[in-house]
């Protein structure tokens, strides 16, 4: 039981996956299907930068006496992630204006009841 308290940001990442898979799985409104993918990357973008935290250890700069390194690759990984993330949520949100404008509506269902009758 001494570990639990260390294991806590992983059940708080965790729960958040699951939300976010729920949101998208469970509604068929577009734009909270968007919502519930941008909650699903920040959980994963905490899952790599808690396991890149280090404890004791210290940046990556040599110097006398160090010996323990933090590793700054998965931070750089997550901001390239950040601006890949950004950009395809505004090409999702593009995609459901369009969606809008050609159906007039946002919902799964009802765009399919629109295709079916065409």
């Amino acid at each position: 039981m001494e570990q639990f308290p260390g294991l806590i940001p992983y059940w708080v990442i965790m729960v958040l996956m699951m939300m976010g898979l729920y949101i998208v799985i469970a509604h068929g409104n577009l734009i909270k299907k968007i919502v519930g993918l941008n909650v699903f990357q920040v959980s994963v973008f905490l899952l790599y930068i808690t396991m890149a935290k280090v404890e004791g250890g210290t940046a990556p700069i040599l110097a006398e006496g160090i010996k323990l390194y933090s590793n700054p690759l998965p931070h750089v990984l997550i901001l390239t992630a950040i601006v890949v993330g950004v950009a395809t949520t505004a090409l999702g949100l593009a995609l459901v204006v369009r969606i809008h404008n050609a159906y007039g509506t946002i919902e799964d269902e009802e765009i399919d009841k629109l295709e079916d009758q065409t």
